[in-house]
C-alpha cells in the first residue's frame, strides 16, 4: 500500500463545521452561543481576530471554544468568514476557578495551511490575582503571557489570536 497525500486542516470540512462562513443555505450544528445572551443575565461576549505572520486577517480560520468549569460544560464554533469583519465572535458565560487556578476557555484554531489544529488558551484581564497563580499560565514565560488574556471591554473581550510573528499568541501540545 502507498502512503495517501497529507490534507491540510481546512477549510475542507465547512460543509459541515461551518456552511454560513461558505454561503451554504443552511445553519451549523453548533454556533457561538454558547448561552443565549438575552436569557442569560451572566453571558459575556468574546469577539476576536485571527492574523498571519504578517498582521493580515485570516478571513477563513474556524475557532473552537470549550468550557468545562466543573459547573458548566460548553462548547461553540465559528467561523471568521462569518463575520463581515472577519472577527469570531462566541457568546457564553465567564468560567469559575476551579481549584485556585484562574477561570480560562480552551481554544482550537483550524485553518488552511496547518496539518494539525492549534490548542490555545484564554484567560481575563481582570483575574489578575488567580492568574499570577495559575500552574498553566506560569508555564509560559513572562513576556509571552499577555498573548492568553482577553482585554476587558464594555461589551465583554477583546482576543486576538496571532498565527505568527512578533506578537504570535502561545500554543501548547496537547
Amino acid at each position: 500500500m502507498k502512503q495517501t497525500p497529507s490534507q491540510t486542516v481546512g477549510p475542507y470540512f465547512a460543509y459541515g463545521l461551518s456552511p454560513e462562513q461558505y454561503l451554504y443555505d443552511f445553519k451549523q450544528l453548533v454556533g457561538n452561543q454558547m448561552v443565549n445572551p438575552v436569557d442569560e443575565k451572566e453571558a459575556i461576549t468574546i469577539t476576536g481576530k485571527v492574523f498571519d505572520g504578517e498582521g493580515v486577517v485570516i478571513p477563513d480560520a474556524m475557532i473552537e471554544v470549550w468550557q468545562n468549569d466543573g459547573e458548566k460544560q460548553l462548547f461553540g464554533r465559528f467561523g471568521t468568514g462569518t463575520d463581515a469583519q472577519n472577527r469570531f465572535i462566541f457568546h457564553t458565560v465567564k468560567p469559575t476557578s476551579v481549584n485556585g487556578q484562574a477561570p480560562f476557555l480552551s481554544i482550537i484554531v483550524f485553518m488552511r495551511g496547518q496539518l494539525i489544529h492549534s490548542y490555545t488558551r484564554l484567560y481575563f484581564a481582570d483575574e489578575a490575582e488567580l492568574n499570577a497563580n495559575d500552574e498553566v499560565l506560569n508555564v509560559v514565560s513572562e513576556e509571552r503571557r499577555s498573548t492568553l488574556i482577553a482585554a476587558k471591554t464594555t461589551n465583554g473581550y477583546h482576543f486576538d489570536i496571532w498565527m505568527q510573528g512578533e506578537n504570535e499568541t502561545v500554543f501548547f501540545d496537547i
